[in-house]
């Protein structure tokens, strides 16, 4: 099963090597990585260009933001199954991959999804929030529940049916996304009880109370488009499914291994969409 991995940059240089280095080190090998730049002035082409031998193809140049470059890597990409990996992010250990793909092959399921941590910036072992995952169930939307976008990964001949990242969304086209495959068009799904991706804290949503005020109204835009009943009330509902993960960070259980947080794991657990 080949897996293809995207990742956007836009004047990226700062943590972009790091990002590169965790897709490298992995242990499955049948990777195909896309870079898909937005026509970057500082550091950040020369970083590509040294890794090179480590990124299956790459381009430079304008785009309409985010998900629109991330679409364009979509349409680059060749692999069985597709997954986004952010600039500032990284892959949590070197078997993350491996992980994915044994789910795919022992669960008869269109999608996979797993656990994230948002980390320091400056030090990715001081955890600031656990983004734990819960079992498939498309009911959950209806509550605001959404899994981890940067650990969603999912075939791609139903993006060639269902269609790609609206990008008029903002910073709601990854919820939208989702929304639109799990809850609309009823898309199986198996969640992975494995920390997946380690995620440097801040964001485009969450900058301000004015773009936090933003993205809730781009949410119930695409709850609404979607067809997730009472769609006002679950945009409300959806910032406060965050709270708990900032408490669990003291709750979970975890050791510090070779430098990498390895939370304790349990059992593969798979919900066919209801």
């Amino acid at each position: 099963m080949k897996v293809s991995i995207i990742t956007v940059t836009m004047n990226s240089e700062k943590y972009l090597s790091d990002c590169i280095e965790s897709v490298w080190r992995q242990n499955y090998k049948n990777i195909e990585y896309i870079i898909v730049d937005g026509k970057s002035t500082d550091g950040t082409l020369q970083i590509i260009r040294n890794n090179s031998k480590h990124i299956s193809s790459w381009i430079s140049e304008t785009d309409r933001g985010m998900y629109d470059a991330i679409n364009k890597g979509i349409q680059m990409a060749t692999g069985d199954i597709i997954g986004i990996l952010n600039s500032d992010d990284m892959f949590a250990s070197a078997d993350s991959v491996r992980s994915i793909v044994d789910c795919f092959e022992n669960n008869p399921v269109d999608s996979i999804y797993g656990d994230l941590v948002y980390v320091d910036p400056n030090n990715t072992q001081k955890i600031i929030r656990y983004w734990k995952g819960a079992s498939f169930k498309r009911s959950r939307f209806r509550y605001g529940w959404m899994p981890a976008h940067p650990t969603f990964y999912i075939r791609r001949d139903l993006i060639q049916q269902f269609g790609l990242y609206e990008n008029h969304y903002y910073t709601a086209a990854d919820y939208e996304f989702m929304a639109r495959y799990l809850f609309l068009h009823k898309v199986s799904s198996c969640y992975l009880d494995t920390m997946l991706v380690k995620m440097r804290s801040g964001g485009l949503s969450n900058v301000t109370i004015k773009s936090r005020f933003r993205a809730n109204r781009r949410d119930y835009l695409a709850m609404k488009k979607n067809h997730i009943p009472f769609s006002f009330i679950v945009s409300i509902l959806k910032p406060l499914q965050k709270i708990p993960q900032y408490k669990s960070v003291h709750a979970k259980q975890y050791s510090i291994v070779n430098g990498e947080e390895n939370f304790f794991r349990l059992p593969v657990t798979f919900f066919p969409a209801d």
